[in-house]
């Protein structure tokens, strides 16, 4: 576990996108001065200039690391049109397949764009070590004489994200070349929510008119919007300046690739599902221009638009689609009465109208009003009256457009440059980790033990006999319950546990996990066993005692147990991946 007390020479981030990723780093002495002086990378893409880069990586069919971001992508697009790219493999997009996995296996496989599969702690470290050695490389020429020791890092993984998808995280960066104790993770809607106090109120929009979005005791919502998910907390600004989450983090699958998906859907309707796998795979170059053209194209998109959209398309697709169906594309719409004058394709491009344009974002923004209507009727959070928005799909006029339409009572602030919020504020953290104070558990924690049997409420099935003494198996102790607060770094509940068996030489407790306030049983259908602590108890008889110590309120679960006769301490080693 890293010191968070230590000061590092450097701090350097990385945010690892689903859609787009990026690192930036600042000295100490220049966070002393300006947290925001924080140095940033431009990536070159085609024209597009851009402080973060795709997320995509592209592998030889040696399975060897040959490129990341927009060089893979147009490396890969090149393969493609020699016709030699169905021999490598070529990952987009892929952070997702980490979200919500409670059944997250450490050896299990990516599938790339044509189907080949890879270990993903191969994909996922090869990635992080590119973003590694670039910020290294780029942070020696602006300091000079730096050693690997210099560096704390961190690494930015959404709030909503389980145990098991972190420990995947940073068993991820430990095998590109991290050391553990140099390693953060950092939480995405937190890490934004730090860059935000730092920025003048002059570069966020909504903070006109004297309001100070910041000010001690001031309450405001975090969402992220991301590539991937929707990410959000509640923050409280406390009078020393520290942070309280005041509501645990929540949130969904609902970025910015969901608008992607409505658009592949949509052309999936239209030449059918099957084709489009197929000039997916046969004409990899082709499929790529189109989802970059879309990309540019959907930044513009407004809610008061009234014209059509125009996009280049690939003549590929029609010649396609004609050899198979002997018709046009344009022919085949006109049988389709739905896009009636809605929907025009010509052999390179295609126009549609605004409301189907429009209606892309229906979904997303659906699930995001309505998780927000739902969060806002929570006793905790319903008094919130500001909505701090960031993250690359925060940029969106279609998003902003929504919340402003379905919350008009809520203030709606946006930084400057809100894609970068995460990436700026994830180095101010690393600098201050223990800005945050005080955050709510997302699941009751807990461990197994036993209890005196009690015929009516105990079943018999759990009924076990130590020392002539009847006794309950399975029992959930709880040591901290869903949605409590805990103190940041503090031991939150110690409980004392006394062996059962005279001759004991070791305790061992199952750690748990559960949705439920108050689980009776570890082996109930809302639990999930998380690990194990084992713990060596000297002597004989039954007033021996452990005691077992949880820390939740850390990015990442710390379990302890103490010897109560020797005073030696134990700590867990955690392996949800199995």
């Amino acid at each position: 576990m890293a010191d968070k007390s230590k000061e590092y020479l450097i701090v350097a981030a990385i945010d690892f996108g689903t859609a787009y990723s990026g690192y930036a780093f600042s000295t100490r002495s220049d966070f002393l001065k300006d947290p925001l002086k924080i140095v940033t990378n431009t990536w070159q893409g085609d024209t597009l200039l851009s402080h973060k880069t795709v997320t995509c990586v592209l592998f030889d069919e040696d399975k060897k690391f040959k490129a990341f971001g927009f060089d893979a992508e147009n490396q890969y697009a090149d393969l493609a049109i020699d016709k030699k790219h169905t021999k490598y493999f070529f990952f987009t997009r892929f952070k997702m397949r980490l979200f919500n996995q409670t059944q997250l296996q450490r050896n299990f496989l990516l599938e790339d764009e044509m189907g080949k599969k890879m270990p993903a702690i191969d994909v996922f470290s090869a990635c992080i070590r590119y973003l590694r050695e670039h910020l290294m490389e780029h942070s020696r020429k602006q300091v000079s004489h730096i050693a690997d020791t210099d560096f704390r890092w961190v690494l930015t993984v959404p709030a909503i994200w389980n145990d098991t998808s972190k420990q995947f995280m940073r068993e991820a960066a430990e095998k590109a070349g991290f050391e553990s104790d140099q390693l953060l993770i950092a939480l995405e809607p937190e890490a934004a929510s730090l860059c935000c106090r730092h920025l003048p109120m002059t570069t966020i929009k909504g903070c006109s008119g004297g309001f100070v979005p910041f000010a001690p005791k001031s309450k405001y919502l975090v969402l992220d919007a991301g590539g991937g998910t929707i990410d959000i907390t509640i923050h409280q600004v406390q009078d020393n300046g520290s942070i309280k989450e005041l509501y645990a983090a929540n949130g969904g699958d609902w970025g910015g690739t969901y608008i992607d998906k409505a658009f592949r859907d949509l052309l999936s309707d239209i030449v059918e599902s099957t084709l489009m796998d197929d000039f997916q795979h046969a004409k990899m170059d082709d499929y790529i221009g189109l989802f970059r053209e879309f990309e540019v194209k959907k930044r513009k998109f407004k809610k008061d638009m009234a014209e059509k959209i125009t996009f280049k398309v690939p003549i590929a697709l029609d010649e396609t689609f004609e050899h198979k169906n002997k018709k046009s594309i344009k022919d085949h719409i006109a049988t389709k009465p739905q896009y009636n004058g809605n929907i025009i394709w010509t052999v390179d491009k295609l126009r549609i109208g605004a409301d189907i344009a429009r209606n892309l974002y229906t979904k997303a923004l659906d699930k995001i009003s309505h998780h927000l209507k739902s969060l806002f009727t929570v006793d905790l959070v319903k008094d919130v009256s500001t909505i701090l928005l960031v993250g690359g799909f925060s940029e969106s006029e279609m998003l902003q457009c929504m919340i402003r339409e379905q919350f008009p009572d809520k203030k709606l602030i946006i930084p400057a440059e809100p894609g970068l919020a995460v990436l700026k504020g994830a180095v101010i953290f690393g600098h201050d980790p223990q800005v945050i104070k005080e955050r709510r558990c997302r699941h009751t924690y807990g461990v197994g033990t036993t209890v005196i049997f009690d015929d009516s409420i105990h079943p018999v099935s759990k009924k076990f006999t130590a020392n002539g003494t009847d006794r309950c198996k399975d029992i959930f102790s709880k040591h901290v319950e869903i949605g409590q607060p805990v103190l940041v770094e503090e031991n939150q509940i110690e409980l004392t546990y006394t062996p059962v068996y005279d001759d004991q030489t070791k305790m061992t407790f199952g750690v748990y996990i559960s949705p439920e306030r108050d689980p009776m049983y570890v082996d109930g259908p809302s639990c999930k066993r998380l690990g194990s602590l084992e713990i060596d108890i000297e002597g004989t008889g039954l007033n021996r005692s452990v005691t077992v110590q949880m820390t939740f309120s850390d990015t990442e679960l710390h379990v302890a147990g103490t010897n109560n006769n020797t005073g030696k301490k134990t700590l867990a080693k955690f392996d949800f991946l199995g």
